[in-house]
């Protein structure tokens, strides 16, 4: 191990993490499967967006300057809904074009009233203005998006939203990197499924469905394996399986110092371990390195920490995979209500509940912060990142990751 960093700062690990990328393949979808998903390529759009000037409301179209004295009466001059076909009437003074939601602007016309705002005459040829016309009512072309401009990034996880905008951008499919499959396996003698009756001194296994489900949300495919007994030679044998099956391998306990702690001393025996243990409480024993040549993640075996260090090594390192770009995990800035205990050499991630009905976003903790406790990490809304050497005094503030 004395070639092996050992005992990382969270940014020293993630600068190894980016020298050792996961590789991954790329395929072309269609919209409709698109969704949580990662670019791969940055995305321009075909067209302006909006592609002409258009109103933003049901109402009327006119020249500002006939408006500013109301009320004002104008001739009607043409209907206008959007879609149309209909060649739009140049607007002259004393000339209104009734208009729909997304009907294109006719020349001339440089405002908007909405319907309510105006009365129609009984015979349908005039309109009363009641109020000032509204320029900003009019979405003005490319007021959104320029032809031939980047939208989205390369690294994007496919959200609703950017789904939408891919197809307002005018992309039938796009790129996208193929799922990785990320085989999960857990390790302990002490573990039973849930759902059986469980035997003296055994656990219900959590670990593998709490890091399936954090697979999918990052856009891979799980595969979830059955615990390891305390093996040496079954956990050679299941890693060998796992290796052959997936891209990468997630396993969960068995990475701390002690005399059981398998995945650590195989990995040291006969692995390739780039670093082991990383200065992030909870969850220092982890390590990462290849077994077979396939990329491995040593979680701890407590579920708190083995979902914090999956938000923060595990997510960075798949999302740097897929180039670094794109969306990335959110963060704020909160105050501190309470005093929290810090460390000179670590970084802290306490489970918060973050306030927000003030004027400064308040951070308490969700209660008891053992690394087993995942009710904790249930109840909150984000980690603190207390830097090493913050004091941890009430009042005083730090960023924080939001779950």
């Amino acid at each position: 191990m004395s070639e092996v960093p050992y005992f990382v700062s969270h940014e020293e690990a993630l600068s190894i993490l980016r020298q050792h990328p996961l590789p991954l393949r790329t395929e072309i979808l269609e919209l409709d499967n698109l969704y949580n998903r990662v670019l791969a390529e940055d995305l321009q759009s075909t067209v302006d967006d909006p592609r002409f000037d258009n109103s933003a409301m049901d109402g009327f179209a006119f020249r500002y300057e006939d408006s500013i004295k109301p009320p004002t009466i104008l001739s009607i001059k043409q209907t206008l809904q959007a879609g149309t076909d209909k060649h739009p009437t140049y607007i002259d003074t004393g000339q209104a074009t009734r208009i729909m939601t997304g009907a294109p602007i006719p020349d001339g016309a440089n405002a908007v009233l909405p319907i309510e705002r105006c009365t129609i005459s009984d015979d349908g040829t005039e309109v009363t203005l009641h109020e000032i016309g509204k320029k900003h009512f009019i979405r003005k072309q490319g007021e959104n998006l320029k032809n031939g401009q980047t939208a989205l990034t390369k690294g994007t996880l496919l959200t609703p939203s950017s789904i939408g905008l891919c197809a307002t951008m005018g992309h039938a499919s796009v790129k996208v990197f193929s799922k990785a499959t990320i085989g999960i396996l857990p390790t302990g003698d002490e573990l039973q499924l849930p759902g059986e009756k469980l035997s003296d001194n055994s656990i219900y296994e959590s670990n593998s469905f709490g890091l399936a489900s954090l697979v999918k949300m990052n856009g891979h495919n799980p595969i979830r394996y059955n615990s390891v007994s305390d093996s040496i030679d079954v956990l050679r044998q299941k890693l060998d399986i796992a290796a052959s099956e997936c891209d990468f391998i997630l396993t969960s306990g068995g990475v701390s110092m002690g005399e059981w702690d398998l995945v650590r001393k195989l990995m040291e025996e006969e692995g390739d371990i780039k670093f082991w243990r990383v200065k992030i409480r909870p969850g220092s024993p982890p390590l990462f390195g290849y077994w077979k040549g396939t990329p491995l993640f040593g979680l701890p075996g407590n579920p708190a920490s083995s979902h914090v260090v999956f938000r923060m090594l595990v997510a960075p390192y798949l999302r740097a995979s897929a180039s670094g770009g794109g969306v990335k995990e959110k963060r704020v800035r909160v105050q501190l209500a309470e005093p929290f205990k810090t460390s000179p050499t670590d970084l802290i991630l306490r489970r918060i509940v973050i306030d927000t009905s003030g004027e400064n976003l308040v951070a308490y903790s969700t209660g008891y912060q053992g690394s087993g406790n995942l009710n904790s990490l249930v109840l909150a809304d984000g980690l603190t990142l207390l830097e090493p050497g913050h004091t941890g005094e009430k009042g005083t503030w730090c960023d924080a990751l939001l779950l």
